[in-house]
């Protein structure tokens, strides 16, 4: 064991063989489409894909002529109508915890290796505060972490205890003959497959 572990990637996913595919926006004619496509890491070296911060004019077309893209595993300069697609987002290469760094891309790569590996051991906080700077993931991370409960309605709160909440629902919000009452049940000292235990 020599600590290297395999993290996935935002916005990754298996297909129906089990092999990761991140998604792509579809490219026609030097015009970018909002149309999605998984491709596999084998899939896309057959294709011309422009990064994610290229510049584009309010009709999605690219605005220089040659556009910086990759290809067969090589990065190179192509011309706009040669691209077959784009990444959907510049934080698709990272896993989830790099993409909480900010400004990752000025870190010196062993630096944010270490970052990132030394945030899965992090403690929680009693008092949690937004972070001054942010990446705009914090609020993605902090509701699949399980941890916090998430109104499905506005509303006000009108009872809490260590095992369940209970919110009043806003007017607007309600359906025609129903309480407008919203009860959430949090999870207490369960155990999760890695035996360790789950807390809300």
């Amino acid at each position: 064991n020599i600590g290297l572990i395999n993290s996935l990637s935002v916005y990754a996913q298996t297909n129906e063989y089990g092999f990761l595919e991140t998604p792509y926006r579809r490219v026609r004619d030097g015009v970018v489409t909002d149309e999605i496509n998984y491709l596999s890491a084998i899939e896309e070296g057959n294709f011309v894909i422009a990064q994610a911060n290229s510049n584009l004019d309010e009709d999605g077309r690219f605005i220089e002529d040659l556009v910086t893209c990759r290809s067969k595993g090589e990065s190179s300069l192509f011309s706009r109508d040669q691209v077959d697609y784009m990444d959907v987002s510049t934080q698709q290469v990272v896993s989830v915890g790099a993409s909480l760094i900010p400004f990752l891309e000025h870190d010196d790569a062993n630096r944010a290796l270490m970052g990132a590996n030394m945030q899965r051991q992090a403690v929680p906080t009693l008092r949690a505060d937004k972070p001054l700077v942010g990446t705009g993931m914090e609020r993605a991370v902090a509701v699949d972490s399980g941890v916090t409960s998430v109104a499905k309605r506005g509303g006000t709160v009108q009872y809490v205890d260590a095992s369940r909440i209970v919110i009043k629902v806003n007017e607007d919000e309600m359906h025609p003959g129903e309480a407008g009452i919203d009860i959430y049940n949090l999870t207490k000292y369960t155990r999760s497959n890695q035996n360790t235990c789950i807390n809300q």
